[in-house]
């Protein structure tokens, strides 16, 4: 059955490219109140496009942007049921000044890989959930059916931490049952290695905001003998590493658990060039995380502390000596498995209580939290993925972590109890979040055939 569906997703790709375009040309910022209208167009386009393959699809209201659910039956029986989850959000373009064309109007160029799409959202995600809706859409196309039983869950708010995702999954839960929870969004080792990630990062994201005075003052009258709350800010913010880069925040590394000799082994022999990574990032030399842990330690296995943004003060063109009401540091912290986030909120206050000085109060707001996952390498899901992949790639996927964070692999768990399968294949220089994101067409189209071949490995061999 498999062969006719490779063979349509083949003969269907300039298409599919542009399915994929017009869902691009969609500026879905999530962050922005000023792209709402686009935000619900994107979720009606997806609504109109799963319809036809057979799904029943709405869209759910949610405290902020729509959720897209979908459900097809499958071919009933005993065939598994997917949970697939993809995100319709993008992150803002800026600097807009910085992309080679309009990050709206999606541009295929030639690269070393052949083509690829420019575009904010052409990976994360709208790329990647467009693979599976194209695997989804030639199976429909050949046999009229889906293999298995499939409910899909798009959501609009991951890029600002999936805040409303985990309500609607508590009020949803009996709805959105499912053997497994399906995800393109995470990477591939490179372009002609696949790789299942089957360990996660979390994440802590707050915001602190330190108050001094109630009103802006003159730094002449009033510096040396007034706290001043940037000051106070950098004081503090420079003490949340010391000089080997561990996290000084109390009880910080306390409930870590730590990899295996087998993992730390397999990720030797995975022989990482560190330069060529950290070349790739714009620097020479690294600098961050913890100075006797490798790089691959540091990026899957350790949890990390960095800030994002610094706000406060006068910031204008030429000078203005003033000693600011407030300043505010957004700072993220990414966890490892064992590590509670709720935990951490509680010691973080306790840090900054201990830190702040005299004239000067810190808020602290969490903007989101999840906990990170690890998915047993023994599932039969994760070793259905690895059968399909090796299939199209004629060659074993790589078993990896990743240090980036998605709420929704920690939440089927606790929730849905069920695992996630974290099968990307994004590359480390597609450029998310940065201006001109791509996406290699050729990982697109061998994303589509692998999905296509991992439907093909669950389904039901009796039919």
């Amino acid at each position: 059955m498999l062969d006719s569906v490779l063979e349509r997703i083949d003969a269907d790709l300039e298409a599919a490219i542009g399915r994929w375009s017009e869902l691009l040309k969609i500026p879905s910022v999530s962050t922005d109140s000023a792209y709402g209208d686009d935000m619900r167009r994107a979720a009606e386009w997806l609504v109109a496009t799963l319809e036809p393959l057979g799904f029943s699809v709405e869209i759910r209201e949610t405290d902020g942007h729509p959720v897209v659910l979908g459900h097809h039956p499958g071919p009933g029986g005993d065939a598994p049921h997917l949970l697939y989850y993809g995100h319709y959000d993008v992150q803002p373009p800026d600097p807009v000044e910085a992309w080679h064309a309009a990050p709206f109007q999606p541009t295929l160029v030639d690269g070393p890989y052949g083509r690829q799409m420019v575009a904010r959202g052409a990976v994360d995600d709208k790329g990647q959930l467009m693979m599976w809706v194209e695997a989804l859409r030639a199976w429909h196309a050949e046999h009229g059916e889906l293999p298995v039983a499939v409910t899909v869950l798009i959501e609009g708010e991951e890029e600002v931490g999936s805040k409303n995702l985990r309500p609607f999954l508590e009020r949803a839960k009996d709805e959105l049952a499912a053997d497994v929870c399906v995800v393109s969004d995470t990477t591939m080792w490179d372009v002609d290695t696949p790789a299942i990630t089957y360990t996660l990062r979390g994440l802590l994201y707050a915001e602190v905001t330190c108050r001094g005075p109630d009103h802006d003052l003159h730094s002449g009258f009033y510096g040396g003998a007034i706290a001043n709350p940037l000051n106070a800010l950098a004081t503090i913010i420079g003490r949340l590493r010391d000089a080997d880069g561990r996290v000084r925040v109390p009880g910080f590394y306390d409930d870590i658990e730590e990899p295996s000799r087998e993992e730390l082994a397999g990720w030797a022999a995975l022989d990482m060039d560190d330069q060529a990574f950290l070349e790739g990032a714009g620097v020479g030399v690294s600098g961050g995380g913890e100075a006797d842990r490798s790089l691959l330690e540091r990026l899957w296995s350790r949890p990390t502390c960095d800030v994002n943004g610094l706000i406060g003060g006068f910031t204008g063109e030429g000078a203005k000596t003033v000693i600011p009401t407030h300043g505010s540091a957004k700072i993220s912290f990414r966890l490892v498995p064992q590590q509670d986030p709720d935990k951490l909120v509680r010691a973080l206050r306790e840090f900054l209580d201990n830190e702040t000085p005299p004239g000067c109060v810190c808020d602290l707001t969490i903007h989101s939290s999840a906990p990170a996952i690890r998915v047993p390498t023994e599932s039969p899901y994760l070793k259905a993925a690895r059968t399909a992949l090796k299939r199209v790639y004629d060659r074993d996927a790589v078993l990896m972590g990743c240090g980036g964070s998605i709420p929704i692999a920690a939440w089927a768990r606790d929730i849905l109890g069920i695992d996630t399968l974290l099968m990307g294949f994004s590359l480390g220089d597609d450029g998310m979040h940065s201006p001109n994101e791509k996406f290699e067409v050729t990982c697109f189209h061998r994303g589509a055939r692998s999905h296509a071949a991992l439907l093909e490995e669950l389904r039901p061999k009796s039919r």
